[in-house]
């Protein structure tokens, strides 16, 4: 009869604990590169708490900087603005982009049009 050490047990379980994104999305995500053959199981633990906190990071940040102190919540416009004005956001600004009205994206595309257009 083979004892378990409960030590390691609580270790393993605490670890897991601590990761809230679903490891097997991480796992499929980063085969999803043709780069990658194989996922050793600490790269893809480490690569998911990595991206917990960095997304605690942003979520923060933007709360901080944004609009969320007064209305206690996040939203997308807060995101975007951090993206944009925070330099080490700065490389988000394509994933999360300022949002605008239709009418103001046709406007400015029209004027895009009309300065081609001169040239």
């Amino acid at each position: 009869m083979s004892q378990n050490n409960p030590d390691q047990e609580d270790q393993t379980s605490g670890a897991k604990k601590t990761i809230s994104l679903p490891i097997s999305r991480v796992r499929l995500i980063m085969k999803s590169s043709p780069d990658v053959s194989s996922i050793n199981q600490d790269a893809l633990f480490l690569t998911t708490k990595a991206t917990e906190l960095f997304v605690q990071h942003l979520a923060l940040s933007s709360f901080n900087n944004g609009s969320g102190k007064e209305t206690n919540s996040l939203s997308y416009s807060d995101l975007a603005k951090t993206a944009e004005e925070t330099e080490t956001f700065h490389f988000l600004t394509d994933i999360l982009p300022k949002k605008i009205l239709a009418r103001d994206y046709l406007k400015s595309l029209e004027q895009m049009q009309e300065e081609e257009a001169d040239f």
